[in-house]
């Protein structure tokens, strides 16, 4: 059995609301800003949506409790383990092994991908930023086969594809810039490990880069985008322009230069010209 190591970041715990049934985090500077989840809860739901009409909202209801239930068993034990109970705390640990299924499946996960990870940074924490002014709670921040990553635990009925799961991928990104602006530290690598009611484990490894413009379009407020938000943008500015709320974008003469495929001493030397035909 591995013992894991930890190597703690300060991050501010945050509050949270519940407004109109959606969830609010309360940053350290007074700000309100929704949850990322709650974002993107209404994106790409159409299929969901002809589930629950066609098994009705009784059948829906129970499988969504239970299966939230079951994801929720699998978290704690995932967390615990990694904060080395079986060692440490071994009669804390024993109580996991009373809830036979999440059992089973963490059991799993613990075979085949836990021991990909260590170096922790943060467990359970609550993340912030006041460039896409959202907020949101990430379940792992390690080393993930030697890289740092955001890791997020999930469950689920069977097989997931990355298009069923495009908005976790999102939802990590997000957690991912988040993490960068509050401690400066930057994150590509996200990781996504998934096991089904079978025992079969996924292991979705990811870079943020790749979510970053999905993860704009998704936020339906003004924003202000430079370095890393930026990145993804290079060679195809265009993009920027399909979004319906405001967007101010700041970037250094290096960042423009990748985003329009310009020199940077070009632009330089023909500003004004440039920007003029950068903005037509």
């Amino acid at each position: 059995m591995k013992y894991y190591t930890h190597k703690p970041v300060e991050l501010k715990k945050l509050t949270t609301q519940t407004i109109n049934f959606k969830r609010f985090y309360e940053t350290p500077d007074g700000d309100l800003y929704p949850s990322i989840t709650t974002v993107l809860s209404t994106r790409n739901k159409k299929g969901l949506f002809e589930w629950r009409k066609k098994v009705g909202d009784e059948v829906a209801n129970y499988v969504a409790r239970t299966s939230a239930n079951r994801g929720t068993a699998v978290h704690h034990m995932c967390e615990d383990y990694l904060n080395n109970y079986p060692m440490d705390w071994p009669d804390k640990w024993k109580e996991h092994e009373k809830k036979f299924l999440p059992y089973c499946l963490f059991k799993q996960l613990e075979k085949t991908v836990l021991e990909k990870i260590d170096n922790i940074r943060s467990q359970e924490c609550s993340l912030y930023s006041h460039k896409y002014r959202v907020a949101g709670r990430v379940d792992c921040i390690a080393e993930y086969d030697g890289k740092l990553s955001i890791i997020d635990f999930k469950t689920s009925t069977k097989e997931r594809t990355d298009e069923y799961n495009e908005n976790y991928y999102i939802q990590a990104s997000a957690y991912a810039e988040m993490f960068e602006e509050q401690t400066g530290t930057p994150i590509e690598q996200i990781v996504i490990l998934v096991v089904t009611e079978d025992g079969v484990v996924q292991e979705f490894v990811k870079n943020k880069y790749d979510y970053i413009p999905l993860l704009v379009e998704s936020i339906d407020k003004p924003l202000i985008l430079d370095a890393d938000g930026l990145f993804p943008y290079s060679d195809s500015l265009n993009e920027l322009s399909s979004r319906k709320t405001p967007l101010i974008i700041t970037p250094h003469f290096g960042e423009f230069s990748r985003l329009i495929n310009i020199e940077a001493e070009d632009i330089i030397s023909n500003f004004p010209t440039i920007m003029e035909d950068t903005l037509k």
